[in-house]
């Protein structure tokens, strides 16, 4: 399973470092310059020693690791093929004629890990061609949860090892996809977890405000 993923800050670094955890193969990263290709996969320890330890920019590794490529300018890196892609830099870095070609090489699902990177039209594109698109509005609800973990952890005085925490979110994160999953099914509307994410976060508002008799 290969995967394509944009940016170099935090949230793709630790997405990368999570794809190989789980077995698959990060073949890109960018920043605002350019973007590396490595078809044998990313090496993450020179990405994190260059990004959060020199601060350098991502094209200093290709000095380090002869098989990878740098390519100047951000906008191919969805040119290169891949079976999953995970948007993790700007807001629009992903737009239509993007999504086609991801979709036109076979990527079967595109996971938002910034702030709106993909634009509407690319949204539709995505739906169209059935590849599974997970919205950042589902996604970035990881951060939040990550932040009521840390509250947790401190009211109780127990700080809690990388591995409890990870599973934790793990159980959260499931629990978003499946209600969302589950809420555009029942809305007619199989398999869109944008409609799905939206229809679930308003019936979870709405039973709060019935449980406290605002409404």
């Amino acid at each position: 399973m290969t995967v394509s993923i944009s940016g170099a800050g935090n949230a793709a670094i630790y997405a990368t470092e999570k794809a190989q955890q789980l077995g698959a193969k990060v073949v890109t990263l960018s920043d605002s310059n350019g973007f590396i290709y490595t078809p044998n996969g990313v090496n993450l320890d020179t990405v994190k020693q260059l990004k959060e330890v020199e601060r350098k920019r991502i094209k200093e590794y290709v000095k380090i690791h002869k098989d990878a490529r740098y390519t100047e300018g951000c906008g191919g890196i969805w040119n290169v093929k891949c079976d999953i892609a995970l948007p993790c830099a700007t807001q629009n870095e992903l737009d239509e004629q993007a999504a086609r070609t991801l979709a036109k090489n076979g990527c079967i699902a595109v996971g938002e890990g910034a702030n709106m990177p993909c634009t509407p039209e690319a949204v539709k594109v995505f739906h169209k061609n059935k590849v599974l698109f997970l919205p950042g509005k589902a996604a970035n609800a990881g951060g939040v949860a990550v932040s009521g973990l840390e509250m947790a952890q401190n009211s109780q005085r127990l700080p809690w090892t990388f591995e409890k925490a990870d599973a934790e979110l793990k159980i959260i994160m499931q629990t978003i996809y499946r209600n969302s999953s589950e809420a555009a099914e029942e809305y007619g509307c199989p398999g869109n977890l944008v409609i799905g994410a939206n229809i679930a976060g308003f019936v979870k508002v709405a039973n709060a405000m019935l449980a406290q008799g605002l409404v």
